[in-house]
């Protein structure tokens, strides 16, 4: 399959290698893992176009969460024809974006046109609501989503030949780097529920023959067992990270954020990240945005 698989940088901010979605041409059309947020959707338009396509020869589009730097443009690709398939929690946030919108906007404020564009909902008979293990046709082959929260509650994986599209349970991870940071934007974060969700990652890549991971931040690889005993250092670290500080900064939001940015910036330094290096995980993966998220963690599921 990777004769045919396709990484399209949809350039997110002007900034190479921070958002991807991948084309997957089948026998019967063509499949988007992830769409990228409207805001890029001129760029996906334009990189489909090197490969001889528009978005109207997209006949599946695979969402692996509904946030909006994954699934803002699944709007744009219905309105020209796609099949939406998403987490069964998923499809009413998609159908009716209005309350995804509204959280976003609380967060983003005066940003949110400028980093996320135009989300369009997407018509219900256009959405397909999936369930752990269902599969999905695409032409020969076939795609297997697996239920893996932790980042989010609806939040799925897939498996088509022997890759695995991870989005965000997998990890960030920037081209040319071996480090594997965890992106922990609220509201659903939950590390107990990661862990499992690695266990199952794992699983695939045995029972599976998987040789590559495919998370949506950013990038091919090919180092699969490596790759994913990092994911459970950053799991671990993150852990006694909320334990050890977040119940003395809970209440103090700047001096969190502070202290958050701090401790990302420094595991990723310790695992031989450089600062352009850094300032790319930072845009993939913002360390504010990791303040209100283990903030919100340690309220609801630790504290």
């Amino acid at each position: 399959m990777m004769d045919r698989l396709r990484t399209l940088d949809l350039h997110f901010q002007d900034r190479p290698e921070t958002i991807a979605s991948y084309l997957l041409p089948h026998d019967d059309g063509a499949a988007l893992i992830e769409t990228g947020p409207g805001s890029t959707f001129p760029m996906l338009q334009a990189q489909l176009a090197d490969h001889g396509l528009t978005p109207v020869d997209i006949s599946e589009v695979l969402l692996t969460h509904v946030h909006l730097d994954h699934a803002g443009a699944a709007g744009h690709l219905a309105r020209h024809g796609a099949t939406i398939y998403v987490h069964h929690v998923g499809v009413s946030h998609l159908s009716d974006p209005e309350t995804l919108l509204a959280s976003a906007e609380r967060i983003y404020g005066d940003d949110m046109d400028r980093l996320w564009g135009e989300m369009h909902p997407v018509p219900k008979d256009q959405l397909v609501a999936l369930d752990d293990e269902d599969t999905i046709p695409l032409g020969t082959l076939e795609a297997t989503a697996l239920d893996t929260p932790g980042h989010a509650s609806h939040h799925m994986s897939y498996l088509i030949g022997d890759v695995c599209f991870t989005g965000d349970v997998g990890g960030v991870r920037m081209p040319g780097e071996t480090y594997v940071e965890l992106p922990l934007a609220p509201p659903e974060i939950r590390l107990d529920l990661w862990r499992e969700s690695l266990a199952r990652l794992k699983a695939a890549r045995s029972h599976h023959d998987i040789t590559h991971l495919a998370p949506t931040h950013f990038g091919i690889y090919d180092d699969v067992s490596a790759h994913l005993d990092r994911l459970g250092g950053a799991i671990d670290a993150t852990e006694n990270w909320v334990t050890d500080r977040v119940p003395d900064l809970a209440d103090e939001e700047e001096a969190l954020r502070e202290a958050v940015t701090g401790w990302m910036y420094d595991l990723a330094t310790a695992n031989g990240v450089d600062d352009p290096a850094w300032d790319r995980y930072e845009l993939a993966n913002p360390s504010w945005m990791a303040a209100l998220g283990l903030r919100r963690y340690w309220r609801k599921h630790r504290a």
